[in-house]
């Protein structure tokens, strides 16, 4: 079982979206709303957690899942404003096994959005965003141009907030 984990959170790993980030240096200010401990409840019955913590003023680190010992997957995590909404930018820098990505795909870009103790995050979809883009303007303006896309993002996954 713990190998199954491993190997889960090395393809997670690989299977990060962009090779170019939406911005190469923070500029925004974190949402403390979204600092703490989540956690959703699978389709088979499993919990899977989202820890994320101020790293400074500007960025997050983020675990996930965070109870899964060993794949466990690290991020730096950022908001930038594109297309005129605040979107979340996440750098993946390994997992709990000290496994580091194996290509250049580290980026991935999410909208989200708190509601009393709920956390919605929406992943860029990269069948209408193409995950081949080369530039950061080149990926800022594909959102820009598809921000009414029915389809921007895929489904929503749904964290609510951990009470101690």
């Amino acid at each position: 079982m713990k190998i199954l984990m491993i190997l889960a959170g090395c393809a997670l790993l690989a299977s990060c979206d962009y090779t170019v980030p939406l911005v190469d240096k923070p500029s925004l200010e974190i949402d403390h709303q979204m600092v703490g401990l989540w956690a959703r409840t699978k389709a088979d019955h499993q919990t899977e957690r989202l820890l994320v913590l101020p790293l400074d003023a500007k960025e997050y680190m983020v675990a996930y899942p965070q109870n899964a010992s060993d794949s466990a997957m690290f991020a730096r995590a950022c908001l930038v404003e594109c297309a005129g909404r605040k979107l979340v930018q996440l750098t993946w820098i390994g997992n709990a096994a000290g496994n580091l990505p194996d290509d250049d795909r580290v980026y991935q870009v999410s909208a989200y959005s708190i509601k009393g103790d709920e956390l919605t995050v929406n992943l860029l979809n990269t069948d209408v965003v193409d995950k081949d883009i080369k530039t950061s303007a080149e990926l800022a303006d594909a959102i820009a141009q598809n921000k009414s896309h029915p389809e921007l993002f895929v489904e929503p996954l749904i964290f609510t907030k951990v009470k101690d």
